[in-house]
């Protein structure tokens, strides 16, 4: 597909898609929003791929809904996973890495929010401001942003629509690593190269694990974890031979995915 807002680049298994709409400060329209739902259900389903970065070109990630388009008043206003393809995308097992290049506003922090691994750049700014044009963030940021840094710090930004730097957002735990400033896209690359060395599979049942009982009790979930197809899959592939047996020879494994 030819993207006339987007970028996706393709680095070995590294999917990166960038975000570029600079007039109007990476603010997504419809077409946006449907190029970004398109790109990730490609990289979903490509088998080839296992690490995506998200990104923006420019000196900004993203702000959010463009604001000059209507704003959608449900869930069918938006693509099928949310926003930017992204926010709603429940059954995505691959890791996903936001280099947050700049502010990320609104949708935008929505985005990252619903990425795995957060590389911000110094320069880098976080707010869902909503409230201060009388809008809701209903894309995920006022359920995920408490259940990462408590409810009365969340509330104090939501309420607010106060913006928080890079520096601060690592210390509230939301941001992964801060990066120097030009320097976000290359740190997610590292990162995605660590991720690289790991067993994908192992990678995607860790993921899977770690969202469905991140709320649930130990106890409700030490059990159960085992039955999911992910982990079920990981621990009968190919890799789970490969990697006890290279540990061994001592050598790097070589991972297939399967």
């Amino acid at each position: 597909m030819s993207y006339g807002t987007i970028h996706v680049e393709q680095r070995g298994r590294v999917t990166i898609v960038t975000i570029d709409r600079q007039p109007q400060r990476n603010a997504l329209d419809k077409q946006a929003q449907d190029e970004l739902q398109h790109a990730f259900d490609a990289f979903a389903a490509d088998e080839e791929q296992w690490v995506a970065i998200l990104t923006g070109a420019g000196d900004i990630f993203s702000a959010g809904h463009d604001l000059r388009t209507p704003a959608p008043e449900g869930p069918e206003g938006l693509p099928r996973n949310g926003f930017g393809g992204i926010t709603a995308r429940f059954d995505l097992d691959k890791p996903v890495i936001a280099a947050v290049n700049g502010p990320a506003v609104g949708g935008g922090f929505e985005m990252v929010l619903a990425c795995d691994i957060v590389i911000a750049a110094e320069r880098a700014s976080f707010a869902l401001p909503e409230v201060k044009v009388g809008l809701t963030a209903l894309a995920g940021g006022i359920l995920r942003l408490p259940r990462l840094i408590g409810q009365q710090r969340a509330l104090g930004m939501m309420l607010t629509g106060r913006r928080v730097s890079a520096a601060e957002g690592h210390a509230l735990g939301f941001v992964t690593e801060v990066a120097p400033d030009g320097a976000a896209l290359e740190t997610a690359l590292r990162w995605a190269d660590e991720l690289l060395a790991a067993a994908p599979l192992a990678v995607r049942a860790t993921k899977r694990v770690a969202l469905d009982y991140a709320t649930a009790p130990l106890s409700d979930a030490m059990n159960p974890q085992w039955d999911l197809p992910q982990v079920r899959r990981a621990q009968t592939s190919h890799d789970a031979i490969e990697g006890p047996r290279a540990f061994v020879e001592r050598r790097a494994p070589e991972w297939t995915g399967h």
